[in-house]
């Protein structure tokens, strides 16, 4: 149960409060010199006793020890308060103790009264037991204890300030909540300090409390025997009795500040008041409530042991043990609710939020209004295929791509749709619909008219058809393709063309952190010592372009490893990594253990290595191309490969390793998706066949 905050004291002069502080202080030091009447003398014991329970009521439902900083303070104006009353009272005691036993005032004669019941030894005894039970339990525990709290936190101040300037470097916290935590561990260091010394006053207050006492025995007896012929025996009466109600009146008061000591240093780590500190954890194990209310009805029924108590309290340990975990699950359930209820409030919040307008979506289908409603049936289906879709692209590529929002657009034609990435168009189509689409290339064509169009992922030939001759394309062998798979396949061939774009930072680094840890401290290596993480993901990033897959991260790794720390450029280091996955290149393009490769004619190759220019080391350091040959080299590679493309057959263009990555940059502007293999990326064992060659 939580408990209500503290109500802030009513506002007061400071000046005003200053000087009456002062001015009790004084009075407390007064008391010591000056003889005070009885009267007086209780409203002091009475105030004594009152401030000690004030305190200990502090101590039990502040949330955390830091917030009662001010009680070594408190502790020895309690402490100095005590003695102050003790050497009144001894004053009193041994002036006017003949005149009997309420000479000291009523405070102390009610005590002796009360505790003692008429008999001077009983008081005697509960005096010592207390003095017994303060001093070496209570007092002795507390010192320990503080004094081990206050070692151990100064020997963690340094950890906990570098723990708390490495949080200000990452940016993790700000130059403010830096100083408050530093401020928060001065203050605990002090605390803890302040504690270990605070717990001798009451060390030595329980010592001064035993001599007292025994000074105003020995004292009173003598002064009632010689000065005011009382009989040994009722001088020792009087003045035993009203020295032992003195030492319980003051020892009471000092037990119950003792107590609040032990509570505060034996907090330790615990955040809440003692009563959710203890409480809450003794009875947060149902089945110790279970098996101790066992334990008591066995103790119940002993024979010469009494039912009633034993049985009462199995009684309440087993209702407890029933009760308890009912409320902590509707507390549970009650706090579930209310975490949903304000997730979906700050969900509206961003959706009103200006800042959510700044956001925009990975990747994003827009709909038109009449396509959008067209797909309105199939959004479950969509919803399906698209998940499906991102799993085969995390097999096949290595990493997960975002995920893709589905979203209508007024703005555009209704009978179209956008493909989006990071809010930019990147493609769009008019789709027909109601239709299907028969793709045929270069092959025959169905008997059922339609309109010829362009397939909008590959560009291939295809024709339009009504969906109602759907049954009889097929009985013509063809395969009609519906709206939904269409658009789907659009988006996996524009997610295909921009995969650099959607492998970001944080992908790269939990693709890391999912490595074996010896392929992790690889990464770490290679990145902290030739490159940095930014130049990794460059080089993925590049691969992904090609379409080549990183899911062998593994083998990447090692290949950057072997060239990063005698090459800086990302390039060749690519290269140098497309030569080790060589098996991997040519498995992922081959067609039933086919690579069909198209060549690079001899003139071509020849215009691609004039256009190499070289420093003095030998190495290539610019491109440089005649206009005339690339407008050529162009209109010749754009005829041969569109016929090859028209036939549907998968096929790579092959060329030499040094002028590989200059062809693929001219070829991708006409054909993104062929790839280009260099001869010393043909790995061994794979099966060729050579198609034929630009020329």
């Amino acid at each position: 149960m939580a408990q209500p905050p503290a109500l802030p004291l009513p506002k007061v002069n400071p000046s005003l409060r200053d000087v009456g502080f002062a001015f009790g202080i004084i009075i407390i030091l007064s008391i010591l010199f000056l003889p005070i009447p009885p009267f007086l003398i209780d409203m002091g014991l009475a105030f004594s006793i009152a401030f000690s329970v004030l305190i200990l009521m502090v101590s039990l439902w502040i949330q955390r020890p830091l917030d009662f900083s001010s009680f070594p303070t408190i502790l020895l104006i309690a402490t100095m308060t005590r003695l102050a009353l003790n050497i009144a009272t001894t004053r009193v005691i041994l002036s006017h103790g003949h005149e009997g036993h309420t000479a000291a005032g009523g405070v102390i004669a009610g005590f002796s009264s009360l505790v003692m019941s008429g008999d001077f030894v009983i008081g005697l005894i509960v005096f010592l037991i207390l003095i017994v039970v303060n001093f070496i339990v209570i007092t002795k525990g507390a010192t320990r204890i503080a004094e081990v709290g206050a070692r151990f936190t100064l020997d963690a101040i340094p950890g906990k300030q570098m723990s708390i300037d490495a949080d200000l470097s990452a940016g993790i916290i700000d130059e403010k909540d830096a100083q408050r935590r530093r401020k928060e561990l001065e203050d605990e260091s002090s605390f803890f300090g302040s504690m270990d010394g605070a717990s001798k006053f009451v060390r030595g207050d329980a010592i001064a409390g035993l001599i007292i006492t025994a000074i105003n025995i020995v004292g009173g007896i003598i002064i009632g025997y010689f000065r005011h012929g009382m009989d040994l025996g009722q001088a020792a009466d009087v003045f035993v009795k009203l020295s032992v109600g003195d030492g319980l009146v003051s020892q009471i008061p000092a037990l119950i500040v003792s107590l609040a000591a032990g509570l505060l240093v034996t907090r330790g780590g615990n955040a809440g008041s003692t009563d959710q500190a203890v409480v809450n954890q003794l009875s947060g194990y149902p089945r110790a409530l279970m098996v101790s209310a066992v334990l008591m009805a066995v103790l119940a029924l002993m024979p010469g042991l009494p039912l009633v108590p034993f049985m009462a309290l199995g009684g309440i340990m087993a209702f407890g043990s029933w009760f308890i975990p009912r409320q902590v699950e509707a507390e549970n359930r009650a706090k579930r609710e209310q975490e949903e209820k304000n997730i979906v409030q700050s969900k509206e919040q961003e959706k009103d939020s200006v800042k959510n307008v700044l956001k925009t979506a990975e990747i994003e289908l827009a709909l038109g209004k009449l396509v959008s409603t067209r797909l309105l049936g199939a959004h479950q289906e969509l919803a399906f295929r698209v998940g499906k879709m991102r799993r085969k692209f995390a097999t096949q590529y290595g990493f997960v791509v975002p995920e893709i929002k589905v979203s209508d657009d007024i703005s555009i034609p209704e009978k179209s749709y956008q493909i989006r990435i990071h809010g930019t168009t990147i493609a769009s189509n008019a789709l027909r619909v109601g239709e299907v689409l028969v793709v045929t290339g270069s092959g025959r064509k169905p008997r059922i008219p339609g309109d010829e169009i362009r397939e909008p992922a590959f560009g291939m030939p295809a024709v339009s058809i009504l969906e109602t001759f759907a049954e009889d394309l097929k009985r013509e062998g063809f395969h009609p393709i519906d709206n939904v798979s269409v658009v789907l396949t659009h988006v996996s061939e524009v997610i295909r063309n921009n995969l650099p774009q959607l492998l970001s930072y944080k992908d790269l680094k939990v693709l890391i952190d999912r490595l074996d840890p010896e392929y992790k401290k690889l990464a770490d290596e290679i990145c902290s010592s030739h490159m940095s993480y930014s130049g990794l993901q460059a080089v993925l990033k590049l691969l992904l372009a090609e379409r080549v897959s990183i899911r062998n991260l593994h083998l990447i790794l090692e290949a950057v490893a072997e060239l990063a720390p005698h090459v800086r450029k990302t390039e060749q280091i690519v290269e140098h990594v497309r030569v080790r996955m060589a098996q991997q290149l040519c498995g992922d393009l081959t067609d039933n253990g086919v690579l069909r490769v198209l060549r690079l004619g001899s003139k071509w190759d020849l215009v691609f290595h004039q256009a190499l220019k070289r420093d003095g080391k030998g190495e290539v350091v610019e491109f440089d191309i005649d206009p005339r040959s690339l407008e050529e080299f162009s209109e010749q590679a754009t005829k041969v490969i569109r016929e090859f493309m028209d036939r549907g057959l998968p096929f790579v263009l092959v060329t030499s390793p040094e002028t590989r990555s200059y062809v693929r940059m001219i070829i991708e502007r006409l054909f993104a998706t062929l790839p280009v293999l260099s001869h010393v990326e043909l790995a061994k064992g794979i099966e060729i066949k050579i198609l034929g060659s630009i020329s």
